[in-house]
């Protein structure tokens, strides 16, 4: 019967597909996964002998919230982020951004709401990164 574990990686940590991690239970995997896309939580990777399974995780970080008084002043900043090539969460009334200092002084100095928080973020995966959204079926190799 295989062990089941859990992996709670950052979004950038989920783009990076080969490397050694931890699980939350404390077993050291290696991930050597083919280059199609991110790991998405929820998905399961488990060894080629299938003794271990891991469960993919998002773990929480922190991020600052970006609300406008209008559409098109949200649409700007989204813009204006987007030129930094910054990861960027995009949701109906607010943009979710990695904490920076710089970038929250920015969007504030353009009147934008900006506020701290602390939970899961799943960015856009790009212009060519919808394309490649898969499933990891194996690759991760436990002890």
């Amino acid at each position: 019967m295989a062990s089941l574990h859990t992996i709670s990686l950052s979004a950038e940590a989920r783009s990076r597909v080969r490397g050694r991690r931890t699980t939350d239970q404390g077993l050291e995997v290696v991930l050597h996964l083919p280059r199609t896309g991110p790991l998405q939580p929820g998905e399961r990777l488990s060894c080629e002998q299938g003794r271990v399974v891991v469960e993919v995780a998002a773990a929480p970080e922190h991020l600052l919230a970006v609300e406008a008084s209008t559409p098109l002043a949200l649409l700007q900043a989204a813009y204006h982020l987007g030129n930094r090539h910054l990861p960027m969460e995009i949701q109906p009334r607010r943009l979710l951004i990695p904490a920076d200092g710089v970038l929250e002084r920015m969007l504030r100095d353009r009147g934008l709401t900006v506020a701290p928080l602390r939970q899961e973020f799943h960015p856009e995966p790009g212009a060519y990164g919808a394309a490649s959204r898969h499933r990891h079926g194996a690759g991760a190799s436990g002890p």
